[in-house]
């Protein structure tokens, strides 16, 4: 009998020494965060929930968006666009944030202020040790972003950035093969089909994604 992770379990994994692994879809209590299943973040030392110690100034409108099978290191933090400051002006001092007559002194020129939209963060990510994504980027489905990266624009699919900021460093594929990944879209199949094949999609070629895809 075979034994698959259940989404709907915080700690999915049966092995006592990777309690650290939550899927983060079941700690999601925000409007502005959405997660997909099987997405897990690696809790090291058994931190605050994630949205809260990883996630900062997530106050909306802007959402975080997560897909499916991501896979977060230690330490990765996203930083939301409510936590920019003004800087068309003289100050960059964030007067609209302290209540009473500055906010309404200020709120409407606040509002004004043209903010970056979502971050939306692909299907099969890998986001390496204390990375910090910056407000407002796209991150592409099987991108790798390195260790200690600071990604700071969009990220292309299936490419592996790092640095500070985070550049390039190499396409994991081909682009004919990319192509095939994405259409295939092996993260939307059934379960089922995705653990028979699993070894396959870890260790196989984007041509099998793409056989398997079409059965």
């Amino acid at each position: 009998m075979s034994h698959v992770p259940d989404p709907a379990k915080r700690n999915p994994s049966t092995r006592d020494d990777l309690t650290n692994v939550v899927f983060l879809r079941t700690e999601v209590t925000s409007p502005y965060l959405e997660v997909g299943e099987y997405t897990y973040y690696d809790d090291e030392g058994h931190r605050p929930p994630f949205e809260k110690a990883n996630v900062r100034y997530l106050y909306g409108p802007q959402r975080l968006v997560i897909g499916r099978f991501t896979a977060i290191a230690p330490g990765a933090s996203f930083l939301m666009p409510g936590g920019n400051h003004p800087m068309a002006g003289p100050s960059t001092f964030p007067f609209t944030m302290f209540g009473g007559t500055w906010t309404e002194n200020t709120l409407d020129a606040f509002l004004a202020i043209e903010q970056p939209g979502d971050t939306v963060v692909g299907n099969d990510v890998w986001i390496g040790r204390d990375a910090t994504i910056m407000p407002g980027v796209t991150i592409g489905d099987g991108a790798v972003v390195g260790a200690h990266s600071v990604v700071t624009k969009d990220v292309e699919p299936y490419t592996i950035v790092a640095g500070n900021p985070a550049r390039p460093v190499r396409m994991r594929f081909e682009p004919a093969d990319v192509e095939r990944l994405l259409a295939a879209r092996w993260w939307d199949w059934p379960t089922e089909k995705i653990t028979e094949h699993a070894a396959t999609i870890m260790a196989g070629t984007p041509r099998d994604i793409e056989r398997l895809a079409g059965e």
